[in-house]
């Protein structure tokens, strides 16, 4: 017996690409597909199977990606529900997981890869690519940093009262006697407790929040 799949994305040709690529599969079928969360929702009702495993697009009109988890999670329980995007960004990757996502895809994966990642996720309830476990990575360590009050090292303070003024990174590194590796690492970390984007809006909020004086 197939394993039965949903799809649920906005843009048609994607859907209908996607549906006829899963319906390749030696194992997969496609038993329904739908352009938003509300379609999709509407047509689970109607069936007298539901799919295994359903693939919901990040960005939707009328019904988003996370609401769409959400309510499926609640009300169908026994379905796994697969993020699908073009975006790898913390924010979007752990708000479908806390959502009842057990995967994330990208867009751009290979057919073969997707395969493998559809029986992983049907035999072990989840799928561990790449993508999600370097972001999932970053997403644990920033989520422990806030637990911690965002505390900032007395090197990282160092490294941003110098951030103040015009040296370069690799200026900062010589005078800190640091590699301009160590120096990277400070700036990463620094960008992700402060949740920034830039060197300005790093000093920016480094004062905001009383980190350094000038």
């Amino acid at each position: 017996m197939k394993i039965k799949i949903g799809i649920t994305d906005d843009q048609q040709l994607f859907l209908k690409s996607l549906t006829a690529l899963v319906n390749t599969f030696t194992s997969f079928e496609v038993i329904v597909d739908a352009l938003n969360g509300e379609d999709l929702i509407e047509k689970l009702g109607t069936l007298d199977e539901l799919p295994d495993i359903i693939l919901v697009d990040v960005n939707m009109p009328v019904m988003d990606g996370a609401e769409t988890v959400r309510y499926v999670s609640a009300n169908y329980p026994l379905i796994k529900l697969v993020a699908l995007s073009v975006k790898d960004d913390d924010l979007t990757i752990i708000n479908m997981i806390k959502a009842g996502g057990c995967a994330y895809l990208l867009k751009d994966i290979h057919p073969n890869e997707l395969e493998r990642a559809l029986l992983e996720i049907q035999e072990k309830g989840i799928y561990n690519g790449d993508a999600f476990n370097i972001n999932y990575r970053r997403i644990l360590i920033a989520q422990q940093q806030m637990k911690d009050g965002l505390r900032v090292t007395d090197k990282e303070k160092d490294f941003l009262q110098l951030a103040c003024s015009d040296l370069t990174y690799k200026q900062i590194a010589a005078k800190m006697k640091l590699s301009e590796r160590t120096i990277d690492g400070y700036r990463e970390s620094l960008f992700m407790k402060l949740n920034v984007q830039s060197r300005v809006g790093m000093v920016m909020e480094a004062i905001r929040k009383n980190y350094i004086a000038i």
